[in-house]
């Protein structure tokens, strides 16, 4: 029978290079910081640091109304969206419908129809200041701020809608329905959304809320963090070489952090990144995000059954396993005295300690990936060269639930976060979630044209 044994456990990672214990912080922060530039000076990088053209508006205008429109894997919704004097927004008249291409195939004049469909009432029931279109596919975003389709996911089956601008189709839709619109149609996508959403919602001084501002303070700058299913970071930059953009006007660049190449991978994450879709790309995504948490921590068990350092009697059940999702990982860790689910349930009442060793080795992984998430992080604050105000905090809007509710995620990477920033001299931050980040955050970058 088993017994726990944290040390031989810990050496198991560190033979195969996941323990947290082999990142060096300030190294991490620097290298991060170094493809930032690169990516921005248009030079090879891991991150690509896109340019948005979108520059975040600081004083939301009071009592205008803006279409939100947000494209999501499986739906779409529009929404009728106003702020009032404080900031705070509103969304009313809120309708989803299926998205266009999931109940089969669709043309581009279909594809374009249904979302014009879609707006038509919000838009006949009122006057509108601009359109914001949260667009969670990859787009080449244009200095329009329209942005071209690069590709769907399996879930769409519009195929001609690809290499079109989505603003300007959907505007000629409208026409041809007979409502005229002149106005604004900005694209976005969730990682722009989320920080705009922060930005609206997050007060200057860091409360999660609205609250009375007698200094006029405009506030620390805000990040966008996607910790979900994929994971990335958007920031606001007033200098980006490759387009040649230099403005105390600063626009948001979207990082594409979760395709940063990081320094110290062991031979099981090497194994593992050679079984998924797209090998040798978007490495961080894979050892901190909810798509990749739990098949690789998966792989790493199955190493630690074939060396012997976790045993159970049903472990050949556990290897035999063909798909491991992160949520059965989670719930185990969750809740592992109730031995259910697809990993608990493997466990004898009698096998405590070795369902104690699949956790601690859970959480190896999960550690790692809040250092790694939190380094990202500490290196957008110092790019920013921001947070030195104690009554003006950094605020970094966060989505995902990667970051709300996987097992230790988020308590590990504010921990971390704090080390990396207070380590030269205090640097006051606030980690806020947003709610309805892809509605409010549409609807600020429509009030962000002119």
């Amino acid at each position: 029978m088993q017994k726990f044994n944290a040390d031989e456990l810990s050496d198991f990672a560190r033979f195969y290079g996941f323990h947290y214990d082999s990142i060096n912080p300030d190294a991490l922060v620097k290298d991060v910081l170094i493809d930032m530039e690169r990516g921005l000076r248009g030079v090879p990088s891991s991150l690509q640091m896109i340019p948005s053209y979108i520059t975040p508006v600081t004083d939301i205008p009071p009592e205008k109304t803006v279409l939100a429109l947000d494209a999501g894997g499986t739906n779409l919704r529009t929404s009728l969206v106003q702020f009032n004097e404080n900031g705070e927004a509103s969304a009313y008249g809120t309708r989803k419908t299926p998205m266009p291409g999931t109940g089969g195939p669709v043309s581009a004049k279909e594809f374009f129809n249904t979302i014009a469909d879609a707006a038509l009432p919000l838009l006949k029931e009122t006057k509108v200041e601009g359109i914001g279109f949260t667009f969670s596919y990859p787009m080449e975003i244009t200095k329009d701020a329209d942005g071209i389709l690069l590709a769907f996911s399996k879930e769409v089956d519009a195929p001609d809608v690809i290499g079109k601008a989505i603003g300007r189709e959907l505007r000629a839709s409208l026409a041809s329905k007979g409502c005229v619109y002149d106005g604004p149609i900005v694209m976005l996508n969730d990682t722009v959304a989320t920080l705009l959403s922060g930005l609206a919602t997050i007060s200057p001084d860091g409360e999660e809320k609205r609250t009375r501002n007698d200094f006029g303070v405009s506030g620390a700058p805000v990040i966008g963090f996607i910790l979900g299913t994929g994971f990335n970071t958007a920031y606001t930059e007033t200098n980006i070489p490759k387009i040649g953009f230099n403005s105390a006007s600063a626009q948001i660049v979207v990082c594409e952090t979760g395709n940063f190449s990081i320094r110290c991978l062991g031979q099981l994450d090497r194994e593992y990144d050679s079984t998924t879709k797209n090998p040798g790309v978007y490495l961080l995504e894979k050892v901190s995000a909810g798509a990749y948490l739990g098949p690789l921590t998966f792989h790493i068990l199955k190493q630690a059954i074939k060396d012997k350092v976790l045993t159970f009697r049903k472990s050949d059940e556990f290897l035999s396993i063909t798909d491991f999702k992160t949520r059965y990982l989670n719930e185990f860790c969750h809740s592992p005295l109730k031995a259910e689910g697809p990993l608990g349930s493997l466990f004898d009442r009698d096998e405590k300690d070795a369902f104690a060793s699949v956790q601690y080795i859970t959480s190896l992984v999960t550690e790692r990936g809040a250092i790694f998430s939190a380094g990202v992080l500490a290196a957008t604050v110092k790019k920013l060269n921001a947070g030195y105000e104690p009554f003006s905090p950094v605020r970094i809007a966060v989505e995902g639930t990667t970051f709300m509710i996987y097992k230790g995620m988020r308590r590990a990477l504010e921990s971390h976060l704090h080390q990396m920033l207070i380590n030269d001299k205090p640097r006051p931050y606030i980690i806020s979630p947003v709610e309805q980040a892809s509605l409010f955050g549409a609807a600020v970058a429509a009030l962000s044209r002119k």
